[in-house]
């Protein structure tokens, strides 16, 4: 790539770029948000190294650049539950009145990427960060568009037929979590209160091991969440007694004293994870990570030298006993190397410069 030792490029790479969040969580999310946190990894490490970065998100996002405000503030934290396809569709319409200004737009809008990728005069790239086995995945993904980036091998090899223009596993700025602060027995599970995340099961291993457990955890908006809230997490946490301490949604230093001051994180949930930045981040703070053997997590986790990975909430519980044998500082050093903000910009420098070129001899030959 053209530039100097520092990642910094010459004027005349510069390009015009688009980075587009949904409108549900800030730029950068206040708590829980992880697609909102890489977009802003994103945009900073881009800004940084000289490009012309406009970022479609909500209001009261802070980023470098340009903002254009897609809702006045984020909905959730607003307390919206509605649906948010409206605002979808006005993010993708904002998006389009300002294309020309545009080298490459960047989507982070899931399903609805397909949308702005086929009426986009300009390349799109399109990242998804959530699962891609849904049932209407084939309909739309029909005579795909160019651009489809997976962030996990895992997420790619749902979809294996598809172009892809590349996987970019997610990448932080990882070197400023916490490492060496004294460590208690307490386990720790982060992320969202859903079934499918393993809550509860987080419990029942922290019970099956003898060991407290303290949980950072954000409420879903849907009344589906809301039920499964009250109806089984809240059960669940009353029956654990003492042993269980739920702290609510964190902001993010207050994660990473949780994750310094851990034992270890537990991910025990069932559904096919895409990525995992739980996982980064607990690795980052030198706090091995026991999870299931699901999705992107194998690429993350390398199973006895991170933590370790298992099938059910009894193996689980008997691995948090083979803990102490491993070097927490190698799991720094090495989840610092392989997922940096810088990695993953590289990585998408490199699809927006094939997809600029490519588009760019399609614009000659037409």
């Amino acid at each position: 790539m053209p530039g100097t030792r520092d990642g910094l490029i010459a004027v005349d790479d510069r390009l015009r770029i688009a980075q587009v969040a949904p409108p549900m969580e800030r730029v950068p999310p206040r708590a829980y948000g992880g697609t909102e946190r890489v977009v802003h990894e994103l945009v900073t490490e881009l800004d940084r190294r000289g490009h012309r970065v406009t970022t479609f998100a909500s209001g009261d996002s802070v980023v470098p650049g340009r903002l254009v405000a897609t809702a006045p503030a984020a909905l959730r934290p607003a307390g919206y539950a509605g649906d948010p396809a409206p605002y979808v569709y006005q993010t993708i319409q904002a998006v389009l009145d300002r294309a020309g200004e545009f080298d490459i737009i960047h989507g982070h809008l899931e399903w609805a990427n397909l949308l702005l990728a086929r009426v986009s005069p300009v390349p799109v790239v399109s990242t998804f960060h959530g699962r891609l086995d849904a049932p209407w995945a084939p309909e739309l993904f029909r005579d795909p568009p160019a651009g489809l980036v997976a962030i996990s091998r895992s997420q790619a090899s749902t979809q294996p037929v598809l172009p892809w223009a590349g996987v970019v596993h997610n990448g932080l700025t990882l070197v400023d979590a916490p490492f060496g602060r004294p460590r208690g027995d307490a386990l720790c599970y982060v992320g969202r209160m859903g079934p499918e995340k393993g809550i509860v099961e987080a419990i029942d291993i922290a019970r099956a091991a003898d060991r407290p457990l303290r949980i950072a955890a954000k409420a879903g908006p849907t009344t589906a969440e809301r039920d499964y809230v009250h109806d089984v997490f809240r059960p669940a946490l009353e029956a654990a007694g003492s042993l269980v301490e739920f702290l609510g949604e964190l902001e993010q230093a207050e994660r990473d004293v949780l994750y310094a001051e851990s034992y270890a994180a537990l991910m025990p949930g069932s559904w096919p994870e895409p990525f995992g930045l739980v996982a980064i981040e607990a690795l980052a703070c030198g706090t091995p990570v026991i999870a299931r053997r699901v999705g992107g997590l194998p690429e993350i986790i390398r199973d006895g030298v991170d933590g370790f990975l298992g099938s059910d909430v009894a193996e689980l519980a008997l691995l948090v006993g083979r803990v102490d044998g491993l070097d927490r500082a190698e799991i720094r050093r090495s989840v610092l190397d392989r997922f940096s903000a810088a990695r993953m910009t590289d990585g998408y420098e490199a699809i927006y410069r094939t997809m600029v070129a490519s588009g760019s001899q399609m614009r000659t030959h037409a």
